[in-house]
Formats: structure tokens, C-alpha cells, sequence
């Protein structure tokens, strides 16, 4: 990453997109602070050569990692400050699901009605982002299996590339991630584990997804509601491992290591 930060220095059009991907690296490893402040560079270089779509994505990047953190407030002001800045269908699509995920289901719904008038026939649109936004606002309303009916329709795609992680760095297996969540939600460990195993399986999919560090810990709660302490405290020890030098106030981090410590 860092070879690649210096080889894109100075480049227009480039500068912006490496940064950005420097963000998701350092939110990848926990690195909070820094990755937002690198994504902050991106949108500026991106708003200083015009390039507002751009900017607005760099922007959603930021919400979803907040989001995805247990950082909830954050993750809607980063958000709505990138819908200020478009409306194109992958900003769309990350602010629907950060307010989803922090809670916001009302105006995630708004969003989500839009780009189903909009992009009717965009199988993205289609097989990927309507189905894991509407899955997570089921499970805002207390209702896993509804979210694992939702999902069936992205089955079938969902190991595939969505246009969002080619633009804007994130979306990588989300439907795949809601799913574990709903049978969290569900108290299904085992079927939960299943899911976040499909993420970790597939890496070069993922690249600097947070959702690919969260597996790991997502996987140790799926196998402590199993019953396997064992595998459990494997997967917690990963993700701690990963996040060794992560910034200490995450939410989630926090939530981690409670977990941890309870397992007996």
C-alpha cells in the first residue's frame, strides 16, 4: 500500500483513488483516526478537480466503516454529508445502508424505494443492494427470518464483484455479512458461522472491506451461541490479533474484548 501511495503522488486522478484505498486499508486494521483522516484527503483532492460523484463516495466509505464500528452518529452525519454531494446509485446504495445499520430506517427506506425506481433493471441494483438494505431494516424491526427470506433473491450473485466495490472500494460481500447477522439475530450459530466462513474464504474478493476483519469476530460470536468455546476464542484471538494496534475507543473493539473476556 505504501508503494503504491508513493507512485500515486502528484498523479491527477490517481492520487485521489489510492488514497482512498490507503483509507480502507488503515480502517481494515482498526486504524480509525487515520483512515478517516486519508479519506478526508481523498474527497478534497476529489472536489478540487470537480469530480463531486467521486467525492461522495470517498465520503460513503467513511459512513459504512463508522457504521459497521458501533459509531453510529458519525455514520449518519458521513452519510447525509455525501448524499449532499450526489445522488448517484452507489452513494445511494452505501448512505441507504449505513442509516439502515445505524438505525435510520426510515430514511434508508426513502433511498431504497428510489433506486428501485430509478434502476429497475440494474442487476446490481436488482441482486445485491436492495436485498441487503431491505434484510437490515428487517432486522431493525426484529425480524431474522424475514432478512434470510430477503436475501435468497442475492444467492446467486453474491460471490460476484458489485459495482460499488469497483468505484468506491466497499459492498464486497455484503449480502453474505447481513445474512450471518440475521442468523445471529436468529440465535443460529452454526448457520451464522457458515456465512462469515464465506467471507474469509474469499479474500481477493473482500480485499480492504472491513467486513472482512469483522468476520473474524462475527464468526467468534456465532461459535460461542453454538456452544464451541474452542473455535470461539480462535476467532476472537484473530480478530484482536488483527486490530493489536487499533484504535483503542472503538466501539466495537470494546464489545470484542468484553466478549472475550467472558468466555470461560
Amino acid at each position: 500500500m505504501a508503494r503504491e501511495v508513493t507512485l500515486a503522488q502528484g498523479r491527477s486522478g490517481a492520487e485521489d483513488m489510492i488514497s482512498q484505498r490507503q483509507a480502507f486499508v488503515l480502517a481494515y486494521a482498526g486504524h480509525l483516526q487515520q483512515a478517516n483522516e486519508m479519506a478526508r484527503r481523498a474527497a478534497d483532492l476529489a472536489q478540487q478537480t470537480a469530480h463531486r460523484e467521486k467525492a461522495a463516495l470517498f465520503e460513503t466509505g467513511t459512513a459504512l466503516w463508522e457504521g459497521f464500528f458501533g459509531n453510529s452518529a458519525a455514520a449518519r452525519t458521513s452519510a447525509l454529508a455525501a448524499l449532499k454531494l450526489s445522488n448517484d446509485r452507489e452513494v445511494e446504495y452505501g448512505v441507504a445502508f449505513t442509516l439502515a445499520l445505524s438505525g435510520n430506517s426510515t430514511r434508508s427506506q426513502a433511498l431504497v424505494s428510489d433506486l428501485e425506481r430509478r434502476f429497475p433493471e440494474d442487476t446490481s441494483v436488482r441482486f445485491s443492494y436492495l436485498p441487503a438494505v431491505r434484510a437490515l431494516l428487517a432486522l431493525n424491526q426484529g425480524e431474522p427470518s424475514r432478512a434470510v427470506e430477503l436475501l435468497q433473491v442475492a444467492a446467486p450473485y453474491e460471490l460476484g464483484v458489485q459495482r460499488s466495490s469497483i468505484h468506491g472500494n466497499f459492498g464486497a460481500l455484503y449480502p453474505i455479512y447481513v445474512r450471518g447477522e440475521a442468523f445471529l439475530a436468529a440465535h443460529q450459530g452454526v448457520e451464522a458461522a457458515a456465512e462469515f466462513q464465506k467471507i474469509l474464504d474469499h479474500p481477493g474478493i473482500v480485499i480492504s472491506d472491513p467486513v472482512g476483519a469483522l468476520a473474524h469476530l462475527q464468526m467468534g460470536r456465532a461459535y460461542a451461541m453454538a456452544g464451541d468455546t474452542a473455535k470461539s476464542k480462535a476467532a476472537y484471538q484473530d480478530f484482536l490479533k488483527l486490530w493489536k494496534d487499533a484504535d483503542p475507543n472503538i466501539t466495537i473493539l470494546k464489545d470484542a474484548k468484553t466478549e472475550f473476556g467472558k468466555l470461560k
